[in-house]
């Protein structure tokens, strides 16, 4: 079993959109038991996927143990793929984690599901928080969308020294280009200047998928930005396998 997590520390760069595109090219594509936690209290991806229609308010039950975990897993809209999803109530998330002290609380949960499930997808909310600190101890890939202009990839970069300052050993990052408009001559010089990173485009049929609340391989596999979700989960499940 392996833990991709869709984190950055800039909000608005796509993250809910990546998180839910490749949580279908692992149930869809690869046939992997999949599961896609919700840890974004705005819950976007719940509200994209989600069967439940109930507002429970107990997402951050897990964490403190009032809920079992396996009680809030809910099938989601894509067959294959299982779903927990975010509630407000994650607002007051990184508090308990600071009440708690206990800094693997997130992988510890994400290890008793090994046996369900062969990838967990996690969406994080932005920010160097203590939520993101549970997040970076518990991921085997961490998969960051940048857009390509100055204060996203600074932001990156803050990301990567943070974790070179942590000290120890931390999961491997995966700069992605998002929203890509290659139009623009500051996103031409930015794909130029990190040719090897993979590149997502800006794309009107991305905006369709809150439309038609489905990932848009559900809807539109052969869109070019479907096909670059595809070949990015085949570089994630390349780099997993990666001693």
């Amino acid at each position: 079993m392996a833990t991709i997590a869709v984190y950055s520390l800039k909000g608005g760069v796509g993250k809910t959109t990546f998180a839910i595109n490749l949580a279908w090219a692992s149930a869809c594509i690869s046939k992997r038991r999949t599961l896609l936690w919700d840890l974004d209290p705005q819950a976007a991806s719940s509200w994209v996927l989600s069967t439940d229609t109930q507002n429970r308010d107990a997402a951050q039950a897990i964490f403190s143990k009032d809920v079992q975990v396996r009680k809030l897993i809910q099938p989601s809209t894509v067959p294959g793929l299982d779903l927990i999803a975010a509630d407000t109530s994650l607002r007051g998330l990184d508090h308990l984690f600071r009440e708690m002290d206990k800094k693997k609380r997130l992988a510890k949960l994400i290890e008793s599901l090994a046996k369900d499930y062969d990838r967990i997808v996690l969406d994080c909310p932005p920010g160097l928080t203590e939520t993101s600190e549970q997040v970076l101890r518990a991921a085997d890939l961490i998969v960051i969308p940048v857009i390509p202009s100055p204060l996203s990839q600074r932001a990156m970069g803050e990301v990567a020294r943070y974790l070179v300052q942590r000290g120890g050993s931390h999961a491997p990052i995966l700069p992605v280009y998002s929203m890509v408009d290659r139009r623009r001559s500051l996103h031409r010089k930015a794909l130029e200047e990190q040719a090897d990173w993979p590149a997502i485009p800006m794309a009107s049929m991305i905006e369709q998928m809150a439309v038609r609340r489905k990932p848009l391989g559900a809807f539109a596999p052969s869109s070019p930005a479907a096909k670059e979700f595809a070949a990015l989960w085949t570089m994630v499940e390349r780099q997993l396998q990666t001693p």
